[in-house]
Formats: C-alpha cells, structure tokens, sequence
C-alpha cells in the first residue's frame, strides 16, 4: 500500500500548490513506472525525492509539468507557473545567454521589452551579469546550468522541479550550486520538487525527503530534515547530518528508518 505523504498537514497550512492524487503510470509498452503516488508540496518546502534508478523518479516530474499524462489518479497544479530544469541544461546553441533565458517568454507571447526585462532580472539573480552575449560553447558546466534556472525564473514559478539537475557537475561546482538553489529557495519561497540519486545533496537541500521503492515507484518511506536555512557547507559533516543520511540509506536498501 502506498503511503500518503502530505506536507500540508499543520493547521492553516497554506494550501497545496502541487499535489499527486494516487498517481499511477504505465508506458504504451506495458512499463509499469509508477503505482499510487499521493503527496502534496506546499509553498515554502522543498521536498527531495530519491530512489533507485528507474524507478520513475522523472516520470513523476514530466506529469506535474504536463509532458506526460498520468494512467491514473490526478495531478493539481497551475501549470503556467511551473519552472522545470533538466539534467541537462538544454540550451539552443545559436541563442546566447540573453536569448535562452528569454525562450519560454518569447514563446508565450511575452512582449520584447517584457521579456527582456525579466530575462536580465533572472540573469543577475543567478549570477551571470555580464555574459549576457556569451554563447553556451563558451560557458562552463555549471554557468551553463545556472542559464537553465535563469530561464525558469523567468516564469515566476510557484512550483519548481529540478530533474537532477547538478548530477554531471564536479563537486565543487554542484555544492556551490546547490548553496545558490537554497538562497532562490529562500528568497522565492516557492514549492520545490528535486530528483537527485545524491542522499547527501537531498539532507543538504530538503524540508523533506521522500523515498520510493524500485519499480513501479511508490512512496515507503519520508523524512523531515529539521535543519534551519541557510545551510552551510560544514552541516554535511555533523553527527546529526550522518545519521539522517545513514537512515535513508537504509530506507533505501530496503532497511526502515
């Protein structure tokens, strides 16, 4: 039986902006991926989902974003203001950093000076003023990522999904990343929903951790990860931080917290 994890349980929660209503998911191939998945995300968490590969982490982001349409079950969420950033950074070559971030604007029908506008907001807030013109053949990994959230930003998403977005980044680069989500988080205060095969990363960026079962995926287990924000570096090195990795390792390896 799958376990129903809602984060809007608390009196006068604000109300879910991202909710899954026993999701199920069977490809036309007959793949079973997923199997009643229910779990809300209000504004202000950031719930990090990790399981074993395959076992439809990403499909669970492509039905709250309207690319994939769920078996069963039923999904709430306003879709025009989600922002969704990939494993990869899907920039368009041809475009510079300017022009990526101002695509899914320009492809709303977004006025020139509209976009551009909020496309130089989102570049600043991530750190890129200046490189505007620059090509993505002329930016590093990690830049090229922070164009990717940049042109999400520009949405003003009340739900952001991040599809493992930092798993091909040295580690320097993707805790320095990670500190900079955490700071969007705090400042935007918007409804996370992160993939990540890293427990690390998600104790280190989570309200809450939820893990799924191989395929079909289904919830089993949830953790509340009780760290204050902002987060610095030297968590990942506390006591309290090495259990709470230790239990979801064992979740995951079948174990019970």
């Amino acid at each position: 039986m799958a376990i129903d994890v809602d984060t809007n349980e608390r009196t006068a929660a604000p109300a879910a902006a991202l909710s899954f209503d026993n999701i199920s998911m069977v490809f036309p191939d007959g793949t079973h991926a997923l199997e009643d998945v229910s779990f809300s995300c209000v504004p202000g968490t950031f719930t990090t989902v990790v399981g074993p590969s395959g076992c439809g982490k990403s499909t669970l982001l492509k039905i709250a974003s309207g690319l994939l349409e769920e078996s069963a079950g039923s999904v709430q969420v306003e879709r025009d203001r989600v922002g969704y950033v990939f494993q990869d950074a899907t920039l368009l070559p041809w475009r510079n950093v300017l022009r990526n971030v101002e695509l899914l604007a320009e492809l709303n029908g977004v006025s020139k000076a509209e976009r551009k506008e909020k496309a130089m907001t989102a570049i600043e807030t991530v750190g890129l003023a200046g490189f505007e013109g620059h090509h993505p053949k002329r930016l590093s990994g990690g830049m090229k990522m922070r164009v990717s959230l940049a042109r999400a930003l520009v949405r003003d998403p009340s739900v952001f999904l991040f599809d493992e977005p930092f798993g091909a980044l040295d580690e320097i680069t993707r805790e320095r990343l990670n500190d900079e989500v955490q700071q969007l988080f705090a400042d935007k205060a918007f409804a996370g929903l992160f993939i990540t095969h890293s427990i690390s990363e998600a104790v280190y960026m989570s309200t809450q951790v939820l893990v799924m079962s191989a395929r079909p995926g289904r919830i089993i287990d949830r953790f509340d990860i009780p760290f204050a924000y902002p987060r610095t570096p030297d968590l990942r090195f506390t006591p309290e931080f090495a259990k709470l990795s230790g239990d979801i390792s064992r979740s995951l390896r079948g174990g019970h917290s």
